[in-house]
């Protein structure tokens, strides 16, 4: 009885998500209120913390605490690692993007992806956009390929004006020793 009770309340805060935000979290936690330890609410509980709260340090709380109880559940790790990147830990997302690659049925696509945004946060340029046609390759519809080439497009353009810049800086060095 306890069970489906449970599980009713985690359908309910999945079906309101996002767009009844107060009839989720009531039903978040009622159900952690049953099982505290249930993976599928602490997860939603953490996109809510991340998407809509904006405070990432009780997101990644969450994800963690429910990693703890769900190592296979792998909705969770594209949403872990980019809380970890908004939040600037890089080494820890770049830690949870190799992780994940190891767990059966992960959207590599994504993993890729989000391995290639890492890359750009840290100004790796070149290794973004390896990474971003790697994801390419694991991706399945031409939505997500798509995307993928705008982002490879967008970060090319970041290499191309930052040659423009150390250039011109350069010449600028040239002109003062004359």
């Amino acid at each position: 009885m306890e069970t489906n009770l449970l599980n009713n309340y985690v359908l309910k805060a999945i079906d309101a998500y996002p767009y009844e935000l107060e009839e989720t979290v009531e039903n978040l936690n009622y159900a952690l209120s049953y099982q505290n330890d249930n993976a599928h609410a602490l997860y939603l509980m953490g996109r809510l913390q991340a998407e809509k709260m904006g405070d990432y340090e009780r997101a990644k709380q969450y994800y963690a605490e429910a990693l703890a109880n769900k190592m296979d559940f792998q909705k969770i790790y594209t949403h872990y690692i980019l809380v970890l990147i908004w939040n600037d830990d890089f080494e820890e997302a770049q830690k949870l993007i190799t992780f994940s690659l190891t767990i059966k049925g992960i959207d590599r696509g994504k993993v890729f992806q989000l391995q290639g945004s890492l890359y750009e946060h840290l100004e790796t340029y070149k290794k973004a956009v390896k990474a971003l046609k790697k994801a390419k390759q694991f991706g399945y519809n031409n939505d997500f390929i798509a995307y993928a080439d705008s982002q490879i497009s967008r970060i090319k353009n970041k290499i191309k004006s930052k040659k423009k810049e150390t250039s011109k800086s350069k010449a600028k060095k040239k002109r003062k020793k004359k």
